[in-house]
């Protein structure tokens, strides 16, 4: 099984288990600045040189090697479970990608068929009943999730510590989990633990959302997205990040954490 969505860096100065809709454009892009001094030209999802990745296979067993060994710090970060799935929603579902096609083909059409989801469009400016529409994308995600159909579940929409288990799983373990609604801090406490060949200065680093500008904008404040139902689906598909990770399921509009991230009862709770 190996380490899926595992990144380190070329000097092995620390691994990070990517979690999709959780900074990790910048996150990756401090990565690649910490070896090479500058950052990589273009989405770093698309790089394929300067940084080691488990999709490549020639990096693969370097991160086997180095995780299974736990040579270096390694660490994630996570989300409030609404602001992510309602980014996912705006991002992949409304959103033109950077390829100028709509995400994986023919998902939107499905959406549209068999959900009656509106996405809008760039020619009549995004304009669509977007409350109405994400509660039944989300009732289409957790579809996905617990049932597999109409698709099998997608890595922007499956819950975090879905994600976070496979590494843990399979040989890992993390040292650090950070909350990126404080991400300057959750970050430097990672640049603090680790030697890097080029010093990184966050303060200097600008803010890489690889998703913003090819959506339409929320219209409205978090909290008018969820009724009782959507509440109802959110706990279903995602009570396990609310609980370890230590959001207000209870309240959509607070998106700060309520708590701190127990790493032991993580690796407990998401082990084999």
């Amino acid at each position: 099984m190996g380490f899926p969505g595992t990144w380190m860096t070329e000097s092995e100065s620390v691994v990070y288990r990517v979690v999709p809709k959780c900074a990790c454009s910048s996150i990756g892009q401090i990565m690649y600045f910490s070896d090479h001094g500058r950052f990589y030209d273009g989405d770093v999802h698309d790089a394929e040189e300067g940084l080691h990745k488990w999709a490549m296979e020639a990096s693969q067993p370097l991160i086997d090697a180095n995780v299974l060994a736990h040579t270096s710090y390694a660490f994630t970060a996570v989300r409030n479970p609404y602001t992510r799935i309602l980014s996912s929603f705006f991002d992949k579902i409304c959103g033109i990608q950077r390829n100028g096609k709509r995400y994986r083909g023919n998902l939107v059409p499905l959406l549209i068929q068999k959900y009656g989801i509106e996405v809008g469009s760039p020619d009549d400016d995004f304009a669509f009943d977007q409350i109405a529409s994400f509660r039944r994308f989300l009732l289409f995600a957790r579809d996905t999730i617990r049932f597999r159909r109409p698709m099998e579940p997608d890595i922007h929409w499956t819950s975090m510590s879905g994600h976070i288990s496979t590494f843990i799983h399979n040989g890992g373990r993390y040292d650090h989990i950070f909350h990126i609604e404080d991400f300057d801090k959750g970050m430097q406490v990672v640049l603090d633990h680790i030697e890097t060949p080029v010093k990184v200065n966050l303060e200097k680093i600008p803010r890489f959302n690889e998703s913003e500008g090819h959506g339409p904008k929320r219209a409205h404040p978090v909290e008018a997205y969820f009724d009782d139902l959507s509440k109802h689906l959110m706990w279903e598909i995602y009570k396990r990040d609310f609980q370890l990770f230590k959001y207000d399921f209870d309240n959509p509009g607070n998106k700060q954490p309520v708590g701190e991230i127990d790493l032991d009862e993580v690796h407990k709770k998401l082990g084999p």
